[in-house]
C-alpha cells in the first residue's frame, strides 16, 4: 500500500510539473534580440497600431519554415492592405550561422521584419520546441493561436484568423 501511494504521488508531481512546463503564454515576454542589421531589439518592441501580428520561428536549414515564410510574403502586401498585418520572423540560426540570414532574406525578397535570436533565448520563453513555430496576437499583443509545421495551403487558414482579429469580412 506504502509503495502504491509513493508511486501515485511521483506520478502526480510529475503530471503537474509537465503541465506547469507546457503552461501557454498568454503575452510574449521581453527578450534581447538583434536585427539583421545589428542593432539591438527587445520583444517589448513588438507591435503594430492595434493590428494583428504574426511572430514565426524559422532557421536556415528548415526547408518547411523557408516555404511558409515564402507562402505570407506572397501574399503580405495584400494581406497588410486588408487587414494591416505586421510578420516578424525570428531566426533561431546559432551565432556561426547568422552571417548567412541576410543574403538568404535578401535573395527571397522578404518585406517582413526579420529578427535573430542566436542564442535561443526568446525560443526558449516562448516555450518553441519544434519549427516553423508560428504565433498570431491581436492589437493588443496577446497570443490568440499558435502553430507548428506547414503545409502549401494553410496560410490562408491563418489569413482568415487574421481578418476576424482585424474585423474584416
Amino acid at each position: 500500500m506504502k509503495k502504491l501511494f509513493i508511486v501515485l504521488t511521483l506520478s502526480l508531481l510529475t503530471v503537474l510539473s509537465f503541465a506547469q512546463e507546457q503552461k501557454s503564454i498568454s503575452k510574449i515576454p521581453a527578450v534581447a534580440l538583434k536585427t539583421l542589421d545589428g542593432k539591438n531589439f527587445n520583444t517589448n518592441q513588438i507591435s503594430n497600431d492595434g493590428k494583428p501580428i504574426i511572430l514565426s520561428f524559422w532557421a536556415l536549414w528548415c526547408k518547411p519554415c523557408q516555404k511558409e515564410l515564402d507562402a505570407f510574403n506572397e501574399h503580405y502586401a495584400d494581406w497588410q492592405k486588408e487587414t494591416g498585418v505586421k510578420i516578424y520572423a525570428v531566426s533561431i540560426d546559432d551565432s556561426r550561422s547568422t552571417a548567412k540570414v541576410l543574403p538568404l532574406v535578401d535573395g527571397k525578397s522578404w518585406e517582413f521584419e526579420v529578427l535573430l535570436d542566436p542564442n535561443s533565448d526568446f525560443k526558449r520563453a516562448m516555450n518553441v520546441n519544434m519549427i516553423p513555430h508560428t504565433f498570431l496576437l491581436d492589437g493588443k499583443g496577446n497570443i490568440v493561436s499558435q502553430h507548428t509545421s506547414y503545409f502549401e495551403g494553410s496560410e490562408l487558414d491563418l489569413y482568415e484568423e487574421i481578418k476576424k482579429l482585424a474585423g474584416v469580412k
